[in-house]
């Protein structure tokens, strides 16, 4: 069969009026905060696709934390319904609740300042007994003091303060981050992503019939994804490249694109890096990613070079912590780069089963490129913490995303059933684990005393209590792996609308970018303004084995401005989200 590629659609400016003025609610022509005219735009505003079905999400200290699947209302629907319950039951609370939560904040501040608390009146009474005492009596008190005395009361602490900060780890810092910029060129509405797979059925060795397009298309509708995703050029043909040299191609203008970005933005030289970190699930050719890097912008021959594959979708923050641990034996201010991407060329799925169709609608083509560093001039970000929890000693979380073929040889990810239970024991592992670390002394006093009350008079009492991450955090990036994971992790967490807007409008924008999806989402808070100096920031990552990573950032300087992958799109955003989107 002749090779042929599918022309995107492009609609007139008569057919946007007229699309525009006969349609209502969230496909209203966008318009910038400011007042500023509309910014580029390739399509219409699209809507942000259904939820799919509820899902419940329990953080429970004693019991698994798992997701359910109830078979009544959709996930939008029952978020609603939930906040709607929770208001009817905080109308009905009683008086003495009321009043116990208008006293949490003074609770709060109390416990998360104790020691200033405690200091305070020490200090006072001090005071009060020298100045009842006198200056005479004081200074003869101090003279009567040995000499060996007065000479350990100084060096004790301070040869323990130099001894410390001598020994301590060094601080890591996040320069600069810089993400692949999509071209509308290869932009795939859901038309064209499913009359392609009408045309994929025909082509010699496929077996994706027409019930397998039914398929893709009642998920593409739930799905969270918008009109502007995109796909790589080899997935524009029928049938679609998959051979090395179109893989290659893609990386190249993946990882390049944004590491060029990253190096403008800095001002260093290729030269300076000291370390090459880059991780890859799917795509591990010869020479490797870091060859590739190396060889293009000439690095130095002591350059150290890591290539990570097979992490899945929570790489991004692996090849965080391990360029982290180089840094911090390297000479102090060497400088890492660390790539994030997934290839997405030789993977495209023909075959019909539904579990591994699934990836084939939700990933999308993208990357990101951060520089690393342990000094601190012109860093925009210090990291604070990266936990890492890994579940893969069970069969069912090692196997519950895994690449294999099917029956008729096709290869493909296989998604199990049980990937959502899965992921929320994983998540409640690592929330277990990074909750002591990151947690005012508030929050953490509240959940002993919640698990101690359990223990001893019975969970059936007092329900278990959720601490409240953002006193701990004000930003939120959730991998974008899919709609029901984000909207099950607000309602678990208790976290706003607004909290979870960066991983909503990012899956709709750009799809589910695998390991780089947590950078797209800092670069929505920064393109929206909401980053502040001393703001911290909490991204959470799942991935195969089963892994659930999370890494945890301050804000040293916000952003001089909205460049980045949002700059041409981020006064459309945020977007309304309808049931289902029907074609």
């Amino acid at each position: 069969m002749a090779l042929c590629h599918l022309p995107l659609p492009r609609w007139s400016a008569q057919c946007r009026l007229r699309s525009m003025t006969a349609t209502k609610g969230p496909l209203a022509p966008p318009t910038c905060a400011d007042n500023s005219p509309p910014c580029p735009d390739v399509s219409l505003n699209p809507p942000i696709l259904s939820r799919p079905q509820d899902h419940t999400l329990a953080y429970l200290p004693s019991e698994p934390l798992s997701l359910s699947l109830p078979r009544t209302h959709s996930l939008h629907s029952a978020t609603r319904l939930g906040s709607t319950r929770l208001a009817a039951r905080s109308s009905m609370a009683s008086p003495g609740a009321q009043q116990l939560k208008q006293l949490k904040p003074l609770y709060q501040h109390v416990v998360n300042n104790f020691v200033a608390v405690l200091a305070a009146p020490v200090a006072v009474a001090a005071a009060i007994t020298a100045a009842r005492v006198g200056p005479d009596e004081l200074l003869a008190r101090l003279h009567a003091l040995r000499a060996a005395h007065v000479f350990l009361a100084v060096f004790v602490p301070a040869a323990a303060a130099t001894l410390y900060l001598m020994l301590r780890p060094r601080s890591v810092y996040l320069v600069d981050y810089a993400c692949f910029r999509t071209k509308p060129n290869c932009r795939v509405p859901f038309s064209t992503f499913l009359e392609h797979a009408k045309l994929v059925t025909f082509v010699e060795g496929a077996s994706i019939d027409e019930r397998s397009v039914r398929f893709m298309t009642r998920l593409l509708e739930r799905s969270g994804l918008g009109e502007e995703t995109c796909l790589p050029p080899a997935h524009h043909y029928i049938p679609p490249y998959r051979n090395m040299e179109a893989s290659r191609a893609e990386v190249e203008l993946v990882i390049f694109s944004a590491i060029d970005d990253l190096l403008a933005k800095t001002g260093i030289s290729p030269a300076a890096i000291d370390i090459l970190v880059v991780n890859c699930s799917l795509f591990a050719p010869i020479p490797s990613f870091t060859d590739m890097i190396i060889h293009r912008y000439g690095m130095r021959r002591d350059v150290r070079n890591v290539h990570l594959s097979g992490m899945g979708c929570s790489a991004g923050l692996i090849s965080v912590g391990l360029a982290r641990n180089l840094l911090q034996v390297a000479p102090r201010g060497a400088h890492a780069l660390v790539v994030s991407t997934e290839t997405i060329t030789p993977n495209y799925y023909v075959g019909k089963e539904r579990a591994m169709l699934l990836p084939n609608c939700l990933f999308r083509m993208g990357g990101a490129a951060l520089l690393l560093s342990t000094s601190r001039a012109k860093a925009r970000f210090r990291l604070a913490r990266v936990v890492r929890t890994l579940t893969g000693a069970q069969d069912s979380a090692y196997r519950c995303v895994f690449q294999e073929e099917d029956g008729e040889g096709h290869r493909g990810i296989n998604l199990s059933k049980d990937l959502m239970t899965i992921a929320g024991d994983a998540l409640k592992a690592n929330i277990t684990a990074i909750g002591p670390l990151v947690l005012p002394a508030s929050e953490q006093l509240l959940f002993a005393m919640s698990f101690i009350a359990r223990r001893v008079f019975g969970g059936g009492k007092f329900k278990p209590y959720l601490p409240d991450f953002r006193t701990a955090f004000e930003h939120f990036c959730i991998h974008a792996g899919g709609r029901a994971v984000i909207d099950e992790l607000q309602r678990s967490l208790g976290l706003s609308d607004q909290d979870v807007e960066a991983s909503r409008m990012a899956l709709h924008r750009f799809g589910n970018t695998s390991s780089s999806s947590v950078w797209y989402e800092l670069a929505y808070i920064e393109a929206k303004g909401r980053m502040r100096r001393g703001d911290r920031v909490w991204m959470i990552g799942f991935g195969s084995g089963f892994k659930c990573n999370s890494a945890a950032w301050e804000c040293i300087a916000p952003p001089r401005n909205a460049e980045g992958p949002w700059e041409d799109s981020i006064c459309r955003y945020p977007v309304d989200i309808p049931e289902v989107l029907k074609h």
